[in-house]
């Protein structure tokens, strides 16, 4: 109990640093662009193959990255339905941001202090599917509804999912943990090394972009989108982990996972299909500190990290 508030309260001062750090000038905006390409092209994909080259893949595993895919196409489709009484824009705008989640920032660096490799292997093969759902099914939904045109270039989807080094991370490592080969000694004692650079950089990064500017406008169609991701996702998560027949870890990743915030891609879709940046950016901070409360209170709670 004491290790996982401690390490929330660690993250939290983390985080606090990167935003602290920003406001003097120390480090700039524009600098978490670049600290972002090394966390998801080196640090991210280190934290994966170390992690992945141990594991022994279970049926329980396979069924996560499934209910990841599943669930965030279910929550693409929700929003559409829920959202259809909204311009297109707006409409492509708001569903976007409800099917997916920031795991590799947000999620690894908490996962890793309180469960260590352990938490990492099931929030990875959550991440499998949430991978899937964020350059394939978010991105179409923004492509679809950024004109009046319906026409799509699914090129552009299957060229962004071939340039996701986590992506193909996972799927290299996880087909040879599928086949029982392993990552050469070098291969690992580098990625080892290179691995524990990610929690602290992951919470830096998360502090330089953190803002907490809200405009009166905006907090309508925040309202929506927060409710839409959070209520549903507390409700199934919280019937999984009553219900599913599988160890705790497996219970933990369906209630925490559902539970993620925004992941940063959504900021990128804003810029590329001429939506409103700032407030695509303003709701992803928001869910950032929301869902970083929600899950400190569910960590905190009696027998939550019994084993």
């Amino acid at each position: 109990m004491n290790n996982g508030n401690d390490q929330f309260l660690l993250s939290m001062v983390i985080i606090i640093l990167g935003y602290l750090l920003r406001k003097i000038n120390l480090i700039k905006e524009q600098d978490g662009e670049t600290l972002s390409r090394i966390i998801f092209n080196i640090s991210l994909p280190a934290l994966i193959i170390t992690t992945f080259n141990t594991i022994t893949i279970d049926f329980s595993l396979i069924l996560i990255t499934i209910i990841g895919i599943v669930y965030g196409i279910f929550m693409a489709l929700l929003g559409v339905i829920v959202f259809k009484n909204e311009d297109r824009a707006t409409r492509g705008m708001l569903s976007m941001l409800v099917p997916s989640f920031n795991i590799g920032l947000f999620a690894y660096p908490i996962v890793e202090a309180i469960w260590g490799q352990e938490g990492i292997k099931y929030f990875g093969m959550f991440d499998v599917g949430n991978s899937l759902v964020i350059f394939g099914v978010s991105y179409i939904i923004a492509g679809y509804f950024s004109s009046d045109s319906s026409d799509l270039n699914f090129t552009s989807v299957f060229s962004k999912l071939l340039k996701s080094v986590p992506l193909l991370s996972y799927t290299i490592a996880f087909g040879l943990a599928a086949l029982g080969v392993h990552f050469p000694r070098i291969v690992v004692d580098c990625t080892q090394v290179l691995a524990r650079a990610n929690m602290p950089l992951s919470l830096l990064l998360l502090g330089v972009y953190l803002n907490f500017s809200i405009e009166s406008k905006y907090l309508k169609n925040m309202a929506k989108v927060l409710a839409l991701r959070y209520l549903v996702g507390l409700t199934v998560g919280t019937i999984f982990f009553s219900l599913m027949p599988f160890d705790r870890m497996f219970k933990y990743t369906m209630l925490i996972g559902f539970l993620l915030p925004m992941p940063t891609a959504v900021i990128q879709y804003a810029i590329e299909f001429d939506y409103d940046q700032k407030f695509v950016g303003t709701v992803t901070n928001i869910t950032i500190l929301l869902s970083f409360f929600l899950i400190w209170i569910i960590i905190s709670m009696p027998n939550m990290l019994r084993p």
